[in-house]
């Protein structure tokens, strides 16, 4: 039997707009991929973050993760409750976590999130640490924008980002409209 401990497993996320490889470790989810990207990108990544590590594909093990992700994409989640498994520097976990306070349907800018973790000079770390998050979506990078409100680089790209930031803010206006009513 093979030991689960060392192992990335991995499946094709096809959500109807984008295709999207995602990983999950032991731990957690660790990986969610750009959009319509070749696997091999999950595969350098893994090999980088996780020496020592077999990547398999294990569809039946990631679909609690392909729901939830499918339900966001859908309007229908707008938060992940599934285990989360990234790694990084102190730095970047910082970063990260903040970026998962960031409520759903709302922007911050790179500068709130370094005022955030009280790092109010490392505007530019906080940016490559937004860089470097391997969960898009789930660790919500997409909501930071430039300080003039303008759309900034994004791993997926900025059409995915424009997209998730509008589907955020139609299903918040929905979601608003149902409290109040």
């Amino acid at each position: 039997m093979e030991s689960s401990h060392k192992v990335i497993r991995w499946t094709l996320l096809a959500s109807g707009i984008w295709n999207m490889y995602i990983a999950a470790t032991e731990q957690g989810l660790c990986y969610v991929g750009s959009p319509d990207k070749p696997l091999k990108e999950l595969v350098d990544w893994a090999k980088a973050r996780f020496p020592g590590f077999r990547i398999v594909q294990d569809d039946a093990a990631l679909q609690p993760y392909v729901t939830e992700l499918t339900e966001y994409l859908q309007g229908k989640r707008d938060r992940f409750e599934l285990a989360m498994d990234y790694r990084g520097t102190a730095f970047q976990l910082a970063v990260w976590n903040a970026l998962c306070d960031i409520p759903y349907g709302q922007t911050f800018t790179y500068s709130d999130i370094a005022n955030q973790i009280g790092r109010p000079a490392a505007v530019r770390a906080v940016g490559a640490a937004i860089g470097a998050n391997p969960n898009l979506i789930t660790v919500p990078c997409h909501r930071v924008i430039g300080k003039s409100g303008a759309l900034t680089g994004y791993r997926g790209g900025l059409e995915m980002k424009t997209r998730l930031l509008e589907l955020e803010r139609e299903h918040a206006l929905i979601k608003e409209k149902t409290e109040y009513a």
